[in-house]
């Protein structure tokens, strides 16, 4: 008999590609989302599956889904900076509420859960590269607060129910990803680059352009997410590519794949916006024996050409 898995924010940009991973590995896939910031047409194709079901639901509220349940991925919430600035209330919500009803779903079923952090927990880092280890420098009264601390208690509520009632709970902490079935309007760098030199206007960098970023093609961390869910640690793991490089850097690399007439712009530095990410993936490469596979050149080669079609 086939595992079941629920999935949330399913009709985002990774959770469609989990769906999809999922389904070729020959689970029953439920896929939720409440359409906030998601996109139906990135789960169109699954709707004929007899192996695929899909609830329009808002996790903060009760969740309920019959029959057994194996395991829950749960990736619903807003996570550009223009979402949720624009809605710092339901990004705490998700983080906060979901979570709960989430792994008390998890305990009701006896499923595994994994639940999406990310990189901003570590906020504007003074340790370089980030181990899983350090704690982060965070200030929870910014702007980008309401993101960064509804994940900080995402992972604290999820390692609470894991020692508390015994739930098998697996942590990944996703850092700057990429890939077809990101939104054009996103707000972060690559989208933003990508769709402003296709409309051959110039490329927005904040700061001086010397902040760095680590892209990791979304068929790579899917495969980290999909190698942690069945492993046996339950601590945080950070899932990312640490092939590191500066914003200024990033908008040169894709004014070249693009032959955009579009020059870079300099505008400033928006509030607590890092300074440095790269992910420490020791744990990934020891613990799950993953790393990424996708050089950046490749996978913005497939990146552009969705962005094309899409525009």
């Amino acid at each position: 008999m086939a595992k079941r898995i629920l999935i949330t924010g399913a009709a985002g940009f990774l959770g469609s590609h989990l769906c999809d991973r999922f389904i070729a590995e020959g689970y029953d896939v439920i896929g939720m989302d409440n359409l906030l910031t998601g996109n139906i047409k990135n789960i169109e194709h699954l709707f004929p599956l007899k192996n695929f079901e899909f609830y329009h639901h808002d996790v903060t509220k009760f969740v309920h889904v019959p029959g057994n349940i194996d395991y829950i991925l749960h990736f619903a919430s807003p996570a550009s900076p223009i979402d949720y600035l624009k809605m710092p209330i339901q990004t705490l919500k998700v983080g906060a509420m979901g979570t709960h009803n989430l792994l008390g779903l998890a305990k009701a079923k006896n499923a595994r859960i994994l639940v999406a952090s990310t990189s901003e927990i570590y906020g504007d880092p003074l340790v370089h590269p980030q181990p899983e280890e350090y704690w982060g420098n965070v200030n929870s009264v910014g702007p980008r607060g309401v993101y960064d601390e509804a994940k900080r208690y995402m992972e604290s509520i999820t390692m609470a129910y894991h020692h508390y009632h015994q739930v098998e709970t697996r942590i990944i902490r996703i850092f700057n990803t990429y890939g077809p079935r990101m939104r054009l309007d996103d707000g972060r760098a690559l989208p933003t680059f990508m769709s402003q030199a296709l409309k051959n206007e110039d490329l927005t960098v904040f700061g001086d352009g010397s902040q760095t970023r680590s892209f990791c093609y979304v068929d790579d961390l899917v495969d980290g997410i999909y190698r942690l869910l069945l492993s046996d640690y339950a601590l945080p793991v950070n899932i990312g590519n640490p092939a590191e490089i500066t914003l200024k850097e990033f908008a040169e690399e894709v004014i070249a794949l693009t032959g955009t007439k579009g020059k870079i712009v300099y505008e400033p530095l928006p509030q607590d916006d890092p300074k440095q990410r790269q992910p420490d993936i020791t744990k990934a490469r020891t613990i799950l024996g993953w790393e990424p596979k996708v050089d950046r050149h490749e996978g913005l080669k497939r990146t552009l050409a969705y962005f094309k079609e899409a525009l």
